[in-house]
Order: C-alpha cells, then sequence, then structure tokens
C-alpha cells in the first residue's frame, strides 16, 4: 500500500502517509528499527514506483479522506525504507504539492550530503531529520550504516540543509539501554546549537526492535538528555516521543491524566507541579498516588527534582 491514513501524530497532527520505498530498502541497519531488520542496504539513488502511481493512489486516499470528513494536516513521506533513495522524490513532492495541503518526510539523513538530496527536501514543509550520534562509534552501534557512508559529510550536509530551508526544521533522537553515553548529548546539543531546529524529540523504542537486546534507556538516561539539550536550546524546543498516545497537554479536568499528559511531553519540575496543582485545586496527594501506582516517576538532576511519566515499554 502507497497511501494510509491519515492517521494521529504529535508531530504532524493528522498525517496522511506515503510509502514511496518497497519494504525495508535502507541505507540503515539500525539496531531498534520498529519496522524490521533492514532486507536490503544501498546508498545510490534510483526509480521504484512510477511518481504519477503515487500521485493517483494519494489523491484517491486525500479524497477518500475529505469525503469522510477527515482533517489532513500533512501528507508524509514515511516509507518502510529511507525516502531519500527514491531519485523520483522531487517529481512526486511537485505532484503531490498541487492538492494543496502541507508535505513532509521523515528521513535519516544519511544522504543530505548530496545536492539532489537537499534540494528535493527543500520543497517540504517539514522535514525530520534522525540524530541518533554524532561520534563515529555509537554511530555505527546504534545505525549500523552502510560501510560506503560517511557521518561527517551526513552532519555537515544537515548543517548545510538547515541554512537553506525555510519551513519546520525537527530532530529526533532514539535513546537505548545498555549503551555508555558518555558525554554524547553534550556533543548532540552542541550540533544541534549550530543546526537550530524547531523542536528536538527524545525518542525511545516502544515496538519490538531489529535486534532482541536492544531496550529503551532508562528514565534517568532520558530525562539527563533532555536536561542537556535544554540547557542548550531552550526547554520550549525540546521534547518526548516516549510511546505515550493519551493527549499531551490536553486539560480535561482530570487531574491524574492531564499530568501524566504533560509528564510524557517533558519533566516537571517540583514546582511547576505544585503549581499545576494549586490551580487544579488539587494537593501533593495526587503526585504521591500516581507515584505509588508506578505512573509517575520522581528524578533528580542537579540538585532539583522532576517529574516525568513512566516509559509505557517498562510498564
Amino acid at each position: 500500500m502507497i497511501a494510509f491514513g491519515p492517521v494521529p501524530s504529535r508531530r504532524l497532527g493528522r498525517s496522511l502517509g506515503v510509502n514511496n520505498i518497497p519494504d525495508k530498502i535502507c541505507t540503515y541497519a539500525c539496531v531498534y528499527c520498529q519496522i524490521g531488520k533492514t532486507l536490503k542496504m544501498e546508498i545510490e539513488r534510483r526509480p521504484f514506483y512510477e511518481p504519477e502511481l503515487i500521485f493517483r493512489e494519494v489523491s484517491e486516499k486525500v479524497e477518500e479522506a475529505i469525503g469522510r470528513g477527515e482533517r489532513i494536516d500533512y501528507i508524509t513521506f514515511v516509507p518502510d525504507g529511507e525516502p531519500t533513495l527514491d531519485i523520483n522524490l522531487g517529481r512526486e513532492i511537485d505532484l503531490i504539492g498541487q492538492l494543496g495541503i502541507k508535505l513532509a518526510t521523515l528521513t535519516n539523513a544519511s544522504l543530505i550530503w548530496r545536492e539532489d538530496v537537499r534540494e528535493d527536501l527543500l520543497k517540504l514543509d517539514l522535514v525530520s531529520l534522525k540524530l541518533d550520534a554524532v561520534s563515529e562509534t555509537l554511530w555505527r552501534r546504534i545505525d549500523r550504516p552502510h560501510r560506503s557512508l560517511n557521518l561527517e559529510k551526513a552532519l555537515d550536509g544537515m548543517l548545510d540543509f538547515g541554512r537553506e530551508f525555510n519551513g519546520k526544521l525537527v530532530t529526533e533522537t532514539m535513546l537505548i539501554g545498555d549503551v555508555d553515553y558518555g558525554d554524547e548529548f553534550e556533543r548532540i546539543a552542541e550540533f544541534l546549537k549550530e543546526l537550530k531546529p524547531d523542536k528536538v524529540y527524545i525518542a525511545v523504542p516502544t515496538r519490538p526492535p531489529a535486534e532482541p537486546w536492544v531496550k529503551p534507556a532508562g528514565e534517568e538516561v532520558v530525562n539527563h538528555a533532555f536536561q542537556i539539550f535544554a540547557e542548550s536550546l531552550g526547554e520550549e524546543h525540546v521534547e518526548y516521543l516516549i510511546g505515550y498516545e493519551g493527549n499531551a497537554f490536553a486539560f480535561t479536568g482530570n487531574v491524574e491524566e492531564d499530568l501524566l499528559s504533560i509528564t510524557a511531553v517533558h519533566p516537571m519540575r517540583e514546582e511547576a507541579v505544585r503549581e499545576f496543582l494549586r490551580k487544579a485545586n488539587a494537593d501533593w496527594s495526587v503526585v504521591e498516588g500516581l507515584l505509588a501506582e508506578d505512573r509517575l516517576i520522581e528524578l533528580e538532576y542537579n540538585g532539583r527534582r522532576f517529574y516525568m511519566r513512566k516509559l509505557r515499554s517498562r510498564e
């Protein structure tokens, strides 16, 4: 199926997906990939589907969704492989753009050093770049790139793209357990400071990964990454993507659920939680109850106390 959805996405609202790459043809073989193991590793761009076929299938899906009264915020190139391997990507963007809906893609950025790839991506309204590591050792351990790829070229390509792109630029960093990140978060933060994305997402695997040994990073590691990134970029630019499917930031009148929604997006300082409870005419027993039920986690960082929603995958 080339076109699917629309599906709910916290990053993209209601997103209609475009699967422009056949199953698991990718430049990476990420250990945590939640689609499965890479079946064929490639780095040369080539055609896969006729652009007119993709346009026709997307148009039909859009028409069906509109007929059902569904909203579409983005049409997103999010295939079962790396979207920029498709040499017809630019043509497909031009065709689908005629529908008048914002266009996005999620890319691992491994080919963004290529000028033709950047030219294609510049046509989009939103681009999400994978940034799991900026050091060679971790990059090769976690993302397992094609042997001919070069990390420095990819990072330089991201910076070149960021300087040219006028749309919304976001990054996503996947954190896994049993990895010694050392000072990697500080190094990633320095790179992000130069890249200047609109939003930085911190994620953990929430579905079965390609390699069975992969586990999500613990809450302490996730919070540590958040704090380092927030210190460099500002807290308003950093969010979690930790698998919580509730309506983050929605104030429903249910104090417990609202608190869990907020802390699924980013950690809250103790004083912020107390202020939230005060406005909701609730007391600290709400927090104590959520801690006792193992739905909320209490963490320390730089002498301050933070609260975040417990990672669902560890429940």
